[in-house]
């Protein structure tokens, strides 16, 4: 009974996601995603383009590591994916997300710990995966919106294929096709 009750407050406390507004805003939507919302749909796009990985990929594992890798964004929030990566952000959401999994029994915080920290590091082949698919629904969003993003946030062109290109770590094949969308983008002026 300890251990269910600890998992009902877990989810209680994670329904924070909801109120966590990203920089980005859902396709035909004038208003900001909020990061549950993200972390569905980078799931269900993970599920769908798992076919297209570079390399064998246990799905299962995908997905846990994207269900919980914004988790960290309840206690520190969204930041935009070009300022994002530094190293003091990264250990502020790394506390985040253990005082977040301490609500869970050890067994389960012990490999939902783990699963972010693969995440984050970015080194086997379903992190690498993860990561790639992680950055695909922002630049629909924005190619979708006019660059609402990228222009409220001057992100340069450089910048956006700089952290993208990630994702050819995941899928060369991917990459390609969203790298596509990424020059007729920039050729319609959406990026600069």
């Amino acid at each position: 009974m300890e251990e269910i009750t600890r998992i009902l407050d877990f989810i209680v406390e994670v329904e924070k996601l909801k109120n966590v507004h990203r920089k980005t805003k859902p396709t035909g939507l004038d208003r900001y995603e909020n990061s549950a919302e993200h972390s569905w749909h980078v799931c269900l796009l993970a599920l769908t383009l798992r076919d297209h990985a570079d390399a064998p990929i246990d799905i299962d594992r995908v997905i846990r590591m994207l269900i919980i890798h914004d988790l960290g964004e309840i206690d520190v929030g969204d930041t935009i994916i070009y300022a994002s990566e530094a190293p003091e952000l990264k250990a502020e959401e790394a506390e985040g997300v253990k005082r977040l999994l301490a609500y869970l029994p050890e067994h389960q915080a012990e490999e939902y710990l783990a699963l972010w920290y693969e995440f984050e590091e970015g080194e086997t082949a379903d992190s690498r995966y993860a990561r790639a698919i992680d950055r695909i629904p922002p630049i629909l969003q924005n190619i979708n919106s006019d660059g609402h993003s990228w222009k409220t946030h001057n992100i340069p062109a450089e910048s956006v294929y700089a952290v993208n290109s990630r994702i050819a770590k995941g899928s060369e094949a991917i990459w390609a096709v969203v790298k596509g969308k990424l020059d007729q983008a920039k050729a319609d002026g959406l990026l600069k």
